[in-house]
């Protein structure tokens, strides 16, 4: 049994200022890659709005990298189209790829020249720098992520935090329309994960479309408008993160004076509910959340908000990945439309 949550693009999102409702910067159908007798992606349909800071989760062999190469035109699949930009891949990636950075599996650098160096050499395969804007863009990306000053010093001797660093550099030489990072805090140690948020909340400012493979939750809900789930190769929920940590909850709470005789005139009407320091928290399993209100309201009871509690996304990704093994999990297929 797959769970499937689908929350289209639109209003809602509370990071940075919103893309047109339904323009999307890359998206697959019917995705599938098969390597030999394995199935590493299965029917993925995955959207990604155009502007949106989207964060792919999944546990390790959940098909995020193998998704991201295809994406990228760096892997052909076995099945399915991919859509990047508006060109389809990976026929279309010398049109697409030159509007993309990318930072796939950690970066891949000459490891006895400097990162000076190697970002020159990456500089000169830009096919939009030309020769007199290399120095200029080469220091611009080394300060921008903090690698000024060991800029002279050889590959070999980076710490991983410093690699990654100096691949993310290497996705940012020149003003792109897609960023994709693939665990960019990987090594990292807090003032550079710091860092990285900044940029990634920089890019997403200028309107630049991130896609961000992380196993760190709480950096994903940090910096993500959006989130794709994947598991056992499949996108089990997708969508904006707001709505999302909404949808995973099943809790009303109301903000009222009168606790005592809310919590009296909802149990009369067989609404679950507890007391809290805001007023009453209504069980949304058995009701729906204008039934509470309502129940509330013909009681004479004053309502002064109604929120729908919000889940932490540590928990909705344990329920959309460990569902099939736990009693009462979600069920087959939950669509929200924002």
């Amino acid at each position: 049994m797959s769970t499937s949550y689908d929350v289209r693009n639109g209003a809602g999102v509370s990071k940075g200022a919103p893309a047109p409702a339904g323009a999307l910067a890359a998206r697959t159908r019917g995705l599938r890659k098969v390597y030999r007798n394995t199935v590493a992606v299965d029917q993925v349909d995955l959207e990604v709005p155009a502007g949106a800071v989207l964060g792919m989760l999944g546990p390790n062999g959940s098909g995020k990298t193998t998704t991201i190469r295809m994406l990228l035109g760096l892997v052909r699949p076995t099945e399915g189209e991919v859509e990047l930009l508006g060109h389809r891949m990976p026929d279309g990636a010398e049109k697409a790829l030159p509007d993309v950075g990318a930072l796939v599996e950690g970066p891949g650098f000459h490891p006895f020249l400097s990162g000076r160096e190697n970002l020159y050499r990456m500089a000169a395969a830009e096919p939009r720098l030309s020769s007199s804007d290399i120095p200029k863009a080469v220091e611009r990306a080394l300060d921008r992520v903090g690698l000024t000053g060991a800029a002279h010093r050889r590959y070999r001797g980076y710490s991983l935090g410093m690699k990654q660093r100096l691949g993310l550099a290497g996705a940012l030489l020149v003003p792109r329309r897609m960023v994709v990072l693939d665990e960019p805090t990987n090594g990292l140690d807090p003032a550079g994960t710091r860092e990285i948020r900044k940029i990634i909340g920089e890019l997403h400012e200028d309107g630049v479309t991130v896609v961000v493979s992380s196993h760190l939750l709480t950096e994903v809900e940090a910096t993500c408008t959006h989130v794709a789930v994947l598991h056992d190769g499949t996108v089990v929920a997708q969508g904006e993160l707001d709505v999302l940590l909404e949808a995973g909850s099943s809790g009303l709470v109301v903000s009222t004076p009168d606790g005592d005789r809310a919590l009296e005139a909802l149990r009369a009407a067989r609404i679950p509910a507890k007391l809290t320091p805001e007023g009453v928290r209504a069980d949304l399993t058995t009701a729906e959340a204008p039934q509470v209100v309502a129940t509330l309201v013909r009681a004479g009871i004053a309502v002064h908000e109604a929120t729908r509690e919000r889940t932490g996304l540590e928990d909705l990704f344990a329920r959309l990945t460990q569902h099939e093994a736990e009693p009462g999990g979600l069920p087959e297929v939950d669509e929200v439309n924002a």
